[in-house]
């Protein structure tokens, strides 16, 4: 398979996790958020670290499937979405890593404080090893996806599928944009943190609103 990188932002985010009809165990730890019907909402867009955690059992091979639709936010240029994978614990209160973890995250930010983060439409993978220690796997730049921005793409719904062999390390991120789901953007965790094992998820927004969709679409 090709390494291909999936553009999260394009075509709508977040998520249904663990295919999951409803919500399991969560604690809404910052930022303001919300359940209403089956829909799980972010509502502060200016939270800079809205977080809820979701108890979720993690080893071996793990399936999580989402989707999720923008509300607004970013007009000041800065908006982001992460899911913290495989966390050891859960901090229940604004924090910028998610204990011993791993984060996915994209980002639109038109004046970036660093040169590790590119201006504009990007993609991060994070290795957190505290709730307040984090460092850069790996960046990379999405700006040749920036024409996709479009209000008809942020408001539209599309499952993703991200596959993760917690015994391995081998972390595969798919295309939401072919039927097949044959190509896919892949990277490997630390050796030293395999096996990976966990016993959260931390869903997570920065200075954005966000409604996600709960079960299988």
């Amino acid at each position: 398979m090709k390494r291909f990188l999936l553009v999260f932002f394009v075509f709508g985010l977040a998520g249904a996790l663990f295919a999951q009809v409803q919500l399991p165990e969560h604690r809404f730890a910052s930022g303001n958020w919300s359940l209403v019907g089956n829909r799980l909402y972010q509502n502060d867009v200016r939270a800079p670290l809205a977080k809820v955690n979701i108890r979720a059992p993690q080893n071996g091979p793990m399936l999580y499937e989402f989707n999720a639709r923008y509300e607004s936010g970013a007009e000041d240029g800065h908006g982001g979405f992460g899911l913290h994978i495989f966390a050891d614990s859960a901090y229940d209160s604004a924090s910028w890593g998610s204990g011993k973890s791993y984060l996915l995250w994209l980002n639109y930010d038109e004046k970036p404080l660093t040169r590790d983060i590119p201006q504009g439409l990007s993609a991060q993978i994070y290795r957190s090893y505290t709730n307040s220690r984090m460092e850069l796997v790996e960046s990379v730049d999405l700006n040749q996806y920036a024409q996709y921005l479009t209000a008809e793409n942020l408001t539209s719904s599309v499952p993703f599928k991200i596959w993760v062999n917690g015994n391995t390390g081998e972390v595969r991120v798919y295309d939401p944009t072919d039927s097949a789901l044959a190509d896919y953007y892949y990277f490997y965790v630390d050796k030293g943190d395999i096996p990976l094992q966990g016993n959260w998820v931390a869903l997570r927004t920065n200075g954005i609103k966000l409604s996600f969709a709960l079960g299988l679409l």
